[in-house]
C-alpha cells in the first residue's frame, strides 16, 4: 500500500477486459497493476501486495476460483479483499467463490458507476482494518514494553532485598499488603499501578548508602544515622528523572514520615504525607516486627496488631490503622 493510494490488481485473461477496467479505473488514481493468467497473479500479488484484487473467474490454467484459494493460503495475503469478475450469474459459482475465499462479485458486462462505487467502499474499509491492524500492534508493543518495564522493577526490588539481607520476599509480600489496604481504602486501578511500583522500590535509595552503614550489625552512631536517614531523598533523587516511575515516588520518598511529623526527611505531619505511603508506613512496620530478626525473633502477630493500634495518631495515620486492623480480623 502506497501511501494513501490504494493498488488494485486486475486479472483476467482477455486483453480488451484488462483495458476495459483499466480506463475504468485510471480517473480514480489507483495504482493498476494486471495480469493475464493464475500464475502471474500469484507472482504479482506476492511482489505488490495489492490493496484489492480483481479476479476474472474463467481463465484458462487455474480458474479464479484456484488462484483464490492460493492466495488466502499466503499469509501476507490472507486479508486482501478479492472481487471476482464474472459474467457467471449463476447461483452456484456464488457459493464456490464465497468458499474459495471471495469476498464480493461484480458482473461483467461492468457498470463503471457500480465499479467505481463498490472499489471506493472496499478501499476505504481495507484501510480502515489495516489502521486498526496497526493501532493493535502498537497497543501490544507498548503492553510487552511495559511488562518488561515491570519486570525489570521486580529483578531491582529482588537485588535490593538480597543486599539489605531483608528476610525472604520482604518486598513482594509489603506489596501485596499494601495493595490490599489500597483496595480497602477505595483507590482506583491506575493508582493502585503506582502503588504497586512504589512498594516494590520503596528501599532504592539504600543502593546510595555504603555497607559498612547499611548492615552494621550493632547500633548506628549519629553520623551513621544521618547519612541513612537520607536514603528517602536518595530514591526521589534517582526515581524522578524517570518520568513512568515518577508517580511511583511518593512511597520511597514518605514511607518514614510520621503522622505526628517526627518522621524523615522532610518531618510531614498529618495528610501532608502522601495516602500512599501512610498506607504503606503500617504495612512496613507489620512486616518488619513479624519476620525473624538478627537481634530479635519474629513478634506474633497479637503482639505486633497491638503495638500498630498503640502507634495509631502518633507513627501512623489513625484511619489507616483502622483499615489496617479490619483486613486482619
Amino acid at each position: 500500500m502506497n501511501g494513501n493510494i490504494s493498488t488494485i490488481l486486475i486479472v483476467d485473461d482477455d486483453p480488451a477486459n484488462r483495458e476495459t477496467l483499466l480506463s475504468m479505473l485510471e480517473p480514480e488514481g489507483y495504482q493498476l497493476a494486471t495480469a493475464e493468467n493464475g500464475w502471474q497473479a500469484l507472482e504479482q500479488a506476492k511482489t505488490i501486495q495489492p490493496d484489492v484484487i480483481l479476479l476474472d473467474v474463467m481463465m484458462p490454467g487455474m480458474n479464479g476460483f484456484e488462484v483464490c484459494r492460493q492466495i488466502r493460503a499466503e499469509q501476507k495475503l490472507a486479508e486482501v479483499p478479492i472481487l471476482f469478475l464474472t459474467a457467471l450469474d449463476d447461483h452456484d459459482s456464488r457459493i464456490t467463490g464465497i468458499a474459495a475465499g471471495g469476498d464480493d462479485f461484480i458482473t461483467k458486462p461492468f457498470n463503471r458507476h457500480e465499479l467505481r462505487t463498490r472499489l471506493r467502499t472496499i478501499t476505504q474499509l481495507n484501510r480502515f482494518r489495516k489502521l486498526l491492524d496497526e493501532r493493535k500492534k502498537l497497543e501490544d508493543a507498548h503492553r510487552q514494553l511495559l511488562n518488561a518495564y515491570d519486570q525489570t522493577i521486580e529483578g531491582w526490588s529482588r537485588a535490593l532485598d538480597l543486599r539489605d539481607k531483608e528476610t525472604e520476599g520482604h518486598s513482594q509480600r509489603v506489596t501485596q499488603l499494601t495493595l490490599a489496604l489500597a483496595k480497602a481504602a477505595g483507590l482506583d486501578d491506575e493508582t493502585l499501578v503506582h502503588i504497586r511500583r512504589g512498594a516494590l522500590l520503596h528501599d532504592i535509595g539504600k543502593l546510595g548508602i555504603p555497607d559498612s552503614v547499611l548492615l552494621k550489625p550493632s547500633n548506628l552512631d549519629e553520623d551513621e544515622w544521618e547519612l541513612m536517614r537520607q536514603h528517602p531523598q536518595m530514591a526521589y533523587d534517582m526515581l524522578y528523572p524517570i518520568e513512568y516511575l515518577r508517580p511511583a515516588i511518593e512511597i520511597p520518598y514518605c514511607h518514614h514520615e510520621k503522622w505526628d511529623g517526627t518522621g524523615y526527611p522532610r518531618r510531614l505531619k498529618g495528610e501532608e504525607i502522601p495516602l500512599s505511603a501512610r498506607l504503606f508506613a503500617v504495612v512496613d512496620v507489620w512486616d518488619a516486627l513479624t519476620s525473624d530478626r538478627p537481634y530479635r525473633p519474629a513478634w506474633s502477630a497479637e503482639q505486633a496488631l497491638a503495638y500498630i493500634h498503640e502507634q495509631s495518631g502518633k507513627h501512623f495515620d489513625p484511619y489507616v490503622v483502622e483499615l489496617f486492623l479490619g483486613i486482619h480480623h
